[in-house]
């Protein structure tokens, strides 16, 4: 029984590679809101506000992603032992 246990690899007590999450992948998204009575400069201004929104909401998405992804690929090059 104890030659097998020593013919085992030790275990390893390192944690594995993690990447830090940039802060702006953590903060939520803003949505623009319209007032209760909106006018049609409203509306305007809010339709051109959303489009930057939803352009920084999908950058800090696709950030969280491409982190996520390398920190995967760090993990399994670590667990291969490269």
């Amino acid at each position: 029984m104890t030659t097998a246990c020593a013919a085992s690899p030790p275990i390893s007590k390192a944690a594995p590679p993690r990447l830090a999450v940039p802060a702006e992948a953590e903060r939520p998204c803003g949505l623009a809101v319209l007032p209760d009575q909106p006018t049609l400069g409203d509306l305007e201004a809010a339709y051109a506000r959303r489009g930057g929104q939803i352009v920084l909401c999908d950058s800090a998405r696709r950030m969280l992603l491409e982190t996520l992804q390398a920190e995967r690929r760090a993990i399994d090059d670590w667990l291969a032992g490269r």
